[in-house]
C-alpha cells in the first residue's frame, strides 16, 4: 500500500505497541505530541508499527488498510469478533485475535484444549472476502494444537482409528489417524499466505512448541509431554498425508505449531514479522529524507535484539542513513547495547517518571515527556 512520501526533513514517529499500556498509534500520538510541545513547526509522520505480533492489525489500520469485522472462535469455543486489515487484494490478520491468550475466558489456561480453530476462520473470512495474499501474525497464542484446530477451520477432517472426528486442542491430536485435506486444498489454492513471525523453534522435542512454550500456556510437565506426543503423531499423520515432513523446519512450533499446519498444508512461508511489516505499511518511502525516526516498545531489552520491532526499524534506518531514536516504558539494555543496536538515543518512562507517579498508568503522558526531552536533545 502505497503513503504519500513524507518532506525532507520530517521526523518519522514509528513505535511498536507498549504492551498493556499503550497502542502504538497512542504511542506515535503522545510522542508527537510532546515534540510538538517544544517544537511547535516540526514536521511529523506517525507510522505505527508492528512486528507480526498482537498489535499488528491495528498497525495496518493506522497506515489506512480498511477494517472488517468478522466472528470467530476463541482459544476455548467462546464466540468472539475479530478485526482483518484490507488493502487491494491483501489481508493482514493476527492469531492473538483468534486464539490468543488475552482471551482465554477469566485468564484460566487451557493447555490441552485450547484450539487455533479461530485462526482458520480468519483466513477463511479474508478468503472469502476476495482477498488472494493473507498475512497472519503469529504471536501469542493460547494453544499448543500444531495448527490442526486452523487446518479444521479450513476445511480438513481430521479422524481416529474408528472414523470419528478429533475433538479440538492439542492433546486429541494422540488419537490422530487419518487426515482428509480436500475442502482445504480447494480453499486455498491461488491464495499466497505468509506467516509473519520471528520464532524459529521446530515443531516438536526439546526446542519445540510444547516444551518451550507449553508452560507459558499452563502446561504442567505432564502436560508438555502429552502435547509433545500429541505433535509428533500430528507432524507424522501430515507426513504420510503429504509426503512432505515440516516438523523441523524454523519457525514450524511458532504459535503452538500453526507455523507448522501453515507450512505443511497451506503451503505457506516464513518471514520476519518486521520486514513483512515494514514493507506492507511503505517505510522506506517515510524514512526518505527523513532526519530523524523515533521507535520504541514497552521493554527495550535482549528480547528487543532478536528481532522486534525497534531493532528491525534500527537496521532498516541504517541502510536509509537516518539516525533512529527509542522511547520504551523501561530500557535494560546498557548504553553499549543499545549504540551497538544502532540507537543514536534511548529513553525510559521509568525515568521519567516522579516516583509516586504510576508509569503504567500514566504512560501516554510520559511519552509525551519522552517526546518533549527527544525534541529538546536532538531537534532544536
Amino acid at each position: 500500500m502505497s503513503r504519500a512520501v513524507p518532506p525532507a526533513g520530517r521526523v518519522v514517529i514509528a513505535p511498536d505497541k507498549f504492551k498493556g499500556t499503550l497502542r502504538s498509534a497512542d504511542a506515535a500520538a503522545s510522542i508527537a505530541t510532546g515534540i510538538r510541545r517544544v517544537i511547535p513547526e516540526a514536521e511529523l509522520y506517525e507510522l505505527p508499527i508492528a512486528d507480526g505480533g498482537e498489535g499488528t492489525v491495528d498497525a495496518a489500520l493506522a497506515a489506512g488498510y480498511r477494517e472488517l469485522r468478522v466472528p470467530v472462535t476463541g482459544p476455548t469455543g467462546q464466540p468472539r469478533e475479530a478485526a482483518i486489515a484490507i488493502s487491494g487484494g491483501t489481508a493482514i490478520v493476527e492469531s492473538a485475535q483468534a486464539c490468543g491468550l488475552a482471551l482465554l475466558p477469566g485468564g484460566t489456561p487451557a493447555p490441552l484444549t485450547a484450539t487455533s480453530y479461530g485462526a482458520g476462520e480468519l483466513i477463511r473470512h479474508a478468503i472469502e472476502a476476495g482477498c488472494t495474499r493473507v498475512i497472519l501474525g503469529l504471536g501469542g497464542s493460547a494453544c499448543t494444537d500444531g495448527g490442526a484446530g486452523m487446518a479444521q477451520a479450513l476445511g480438513a477432517r481430521l479422524r481416529d482409528c474408528a472414523g470419528a472426528d478429533l475433538p479440538r486442542g492439542g492433546a486429541a491430536l494422540g488419537d490422530l489417524d487419518d487426515l482428509r485435506l480436500k475442502p482445504l486444498s480447494d480453499l486455498v489454492s491461488g491464495v499466497e499466505i505468509i506467516l509473519a513471525c520471528d520464532v524459529t523453534s521446530p515443531l516438536c522435542g526439546d526446542h519445540g512448541a510444547a516444551a518451550v512454550y507449553g508452560p507459558q500456556k499452563g502446561a504442567s510437565p505432564q502436560d508438555v509431554m502429552v502435547l509433545d506426543a500429541a505433535l509428533r503423531q500430528w507432524a507424522d499423520v501430515v507426513r504420510r498425508r503429504t509426503g512432505v515432513d515440516r516438523s523441523g523446519t524454523r519457525g514450524a512450533g511458532a504459535a503452538g505449531g500453526i507455523g507448522f499446519a501453515g507450512l505443511a498444508l497451506l503451503g505457506a512461508r516464513i518471514q520476519p514479522g518486521i520486514a513483512v511489516l515494514l514493507g506492507l505499511l511503505g517505510f522506506d518511502q517515510a524514512v526518505r529524507g527523513a532526519r530523524l525516526i523515533v521507535t520504541g516498545e514497552g521493554c527495550l531489552d535482549a528480547q528487543t535484539l532478536n528481532g522486534k520491532a525497534p531493532a528491525g526499524i534500527a537496521a532498516a534506518a541504517a541502510t536509509a542513513g537516518v539516525p533512529v531514536a527509542a522511547v520504551a516504558g523501561r530500557v535494560e539494555l546498557s548504553e553499549h547495547e543499545w549504540r551497538e543496536a544502532g540507537f543514536c538515543a534511548a529513553y525510559s518512562l521509568t525515568d521519567l517518571a516522579s516516583p509516586d507517579e504510576d508509569h503504567l498508568a500514566r504512560a501516554g503522558e510520559l511519552a509525551e515527556r519522552a517526546g518533549a526531552r527527544l525534541a529538546a536533545d536532538w531537534l532544536q
